[in-house]
């Protein structure tokens, strides 16, 4: 007898999600602190999370090519597209629409000036919110949006 997957195991493989994933530092403040901002906003469930640091979040990188140990930013993929950095950011925004979706035209500043600013606060973000010990832990309403 050939060894099946069943319907639930695949849907539980995060790179059969076709909802957007939403990968950030676990450990920075004021990367919780946006998703944090995120879920409330998202009412539908529409974004998952992942931490950088979990086993998912690796995977996910590997399979998208990028370098995890090189990335200390919000990375957004959605199907086969991956954003980083300010992209994300903007391509997050987009998704949530409403007001948020005035961040839109941002996308057509040249993304080293975009990158630039993200950067800056990026390598400050420690000093300037702090860091936890360990990953955050999301509160049970809204843990099935997160990826182990």
């Amino acid at each position: 007898m050939a060894d099946e997957q069943s319907p639930t195991d695949a849907a539980d493989d995060p790179l059969e999600i076709d909802d957007p994933i939403v990968l950030f530092d676990g450990v920075c403040n004021l990367c919780t602190g946006f998703v944090q901002f995120l879920v409330p906003r998202d009412p539908e469930g529409r974004f998952h999370f992942a931490s950088l640091q979990s086993d998912v979040g690796e995977r996910l990188l590997t399979t998208h090519g990028l370098a995890g140990d090189e990335l200390d930013s919000i990375v957004l993929i959605e199907g086969e597209d991956v954003y980083v950095k300010s992209a994300a950011v903007i391509r997050i925004a987009s998704i949530l629409g409403g007001i948020y979706a005035l961040a839109r035209p941002l996308r057509y500043l040249p993304r080293r000036l975009r990158d630039w600013g993200y950067d800056l606060v990026a390598a400050n973000r420690y000093r300037l919110f702090g860091k936890k010990e360990q990953c955050m832990m999301p509160s049970e309403d809204v843990q099935s949006r997160f990826l182990d």
